[in-house]
């Protein structure tokens, strides 16, 4: 298979279109353009709001004018990650992409496809002169990815359908009605450097090569986390010998399990052997606990270049803070039959280093919002008594199941009519917009579905391609039947 031979053609083409526009989250002006752009070459009613969001409503087809208005929604922003080595400007560059089997992939960055093939549905929709459907209304939010501010902005009166489907899920096939709600938990440490004398010899250890992925989809996966795998080594040398800091970088966005991580440390020069050993030692234990999750993780480890180094107070409470910090499934679901699914969850996302302060950013997750609260008050509780200044956001709410949903009763019967099976009705652990949709429009009635995703968030983002064809034939039968 071909690009060409990409089917629906007129979706794969928008996804192309789109890939060539840079949309980094908090920089979406050259795709909140095209989008304008789009409408008025259309002739269609187009606006956008302040927060940046757009909208382009298309009237119905003849014989469909009294069906009900329906809101088809995306978010226009991606995650931007790639690979070491790979040159790429994310606010300048396209994204290039190859098929590969039965899978659309990008050149050693993500794809987009989160959340761009669920754009390049609407746009088709709005292009095709041959879809049945009532009255439409495509919504386009910006920073879905850091923030949602964009769902955050939408103000009433901004969307007027009475069912909304998003397009930003990851399986085919699986129907969301709910989702967790969430909150980010920044800490900065602060501390003067100082200078150490000849009797320290300077250490640069590195991990790379982690799978990554989301922190809400693939948070219980059994995933490593370069950052906590560090900072356990650091702290396990502790225990034996003097670590001054010099620095310590991983983890890119605040959604992404972290791949890899840089420290630069300090030892004194008669433990440099026994520090090489314990990396080795420690790299097989690694190597054997995630033999089956992280095939491809490289631990490296050599000398670096003298400077200045932490203070040694300030150095020990972000090693021990950092190795104490929660992360990864703080509790499942308590229903039965949701039981599967995580409902409490918090990741380590990154850590930056300047001259005289480390930034720590963390995200938490629940779909019950006292346990979100919760967790992010224990994470925020462990910062502290490491000294760090912390920062919370507001956060986003949990999207509750609706009872008796028309939408959902209307996208699992057209399913089944179409595929001779049942669909999976599920809650999601990741963060959708449509809490926030559901707080400003509580009469709204949605569901969120997708084409099948896999590595969202890394740079083994891939599109499974005949999912695709798959939930563009379902998406026109719902709009004929809603």
């Amino acid at each position: 298979m071909t690009k060409n031979e990409l089917k629906p053609q007129i979706v794969f083409d928008e996804f192309a279109k789109i890939n060539k526009i840079p949309r980094p989250s908090k920089h979406e002006e050259k795709i909140i353009e095209y989008l304008k752009n789009v409408g008025e070459e259309l002739g269609l009613p187009t606006k956008v709001d302040e927060a940046g969001n757009v909208v382009i409503c298309k009237p119905a087809t003849p014989g469909y004018e009294e069906k009900p208005t329906v809101i088809l929604q995306s978010h226009m922003d991606m995650v931007c990650e790639s690979l070491a080595g790979k040159e790429i400007d994310f606010e300048t560059d396209p994204i290039e992409t190859y098929v590969e089997g039965e899978w659309l992939k990008a050149d050693r960055t993500t794809l987009g496809a989160d959340d761009g093939i669920g754009m390049a549905m609407e746009l088709a929709l709005l292009r095709s002169d041959d879809v049945e459907h009532g009255p439409i209304e495509c919504v386009f939010t910006r920073d879905e990815e850091t923030g949602l501010t964009g769902a955050m902005g939408i103000k009433e009166g901004f969307m007027t359908g009475d069912y909304l489907i998003n397009l930003d899920s990851e399986d085919e096939g699986q129907f969301f009605i709910s989702c967790a709600g969430g909150i980010g938990t920044t800490a900065v440490f602060k501390y003067d450097r100082e200078e150490v004398g000849n009797d320290f010899f300077f250490v640069e250890a590195e991990i790379k090569g982690l799978l990554g992925g989301h922190s809400g989809d693939d948070i219980n996966k059994k995933r490593a986390n370069s950052i906590k795998l560090m900072a356990r080594f650091l702290y396990n040398e502790m225990q034996k010998m003097p670590v001054r800091l010099v620095s310590f970088e991983g983890g890119k966005a605040h959604n992404a399990i972290p791949r890899d991580c840089k420290a630069v440390f300090a030892v004194p020069v008669s433990k440099k052997e026994e520090v090489k050993v314990d990396w080795n030692i420690f790299a097989s234990e690694v190597a054997d606990e995630y033999h089956a999750t992280e095939p491809s993780i490289e631990m490296l480890m050599g000398s670096a270049e003298t400077g200045q180094v932490i203070k040694e107070e300030a150095s020990n409470r972000i090693i021990r803070c950092l190795q104490a910090v929660d992360n990864g499934v703080f509790a499942m679901c308590q229903d039965e039959e949701l039981s599967w699914l995580v409902e409490t969850s918090s990741n380590l996302a990154s850590v930056r280093t300047q001259c005289n302060e480390m930034e720590v950013v963390t995200s938490q997750r629940s779909c019950v919002m006292s346990q979100r609260d919760n967790i992010a008050a224990t994470v925020k509780a462990c910062f502290e008594l490491a000294g760090a200044e912390v920062e919370q956001g507001d956060g986003y709410p949990a999207w509750q199941p609706r009872a008796n949903s028309h939408l959902v009763d209307v996208t699992a019967e057209t399913y089944c009519k179409l595929f001779g099976k049942e669909p999976k009705i599920l809650g999601i652990h990741a963060g959708l917009e449509c809490g926030l949709f559901a707080e400003r429009y509580p009469n709204l009635d949605m569901v969120s579905m997708g084409p099948t995703l896999r590595g969202v968030h890394s740079p083994d983002e891939k599109l499974h391609i005949p999912s695709v064809q798959m939930v563009w034939d379902h998406l026109l039968e719902i709009l004929k039947n809603i």
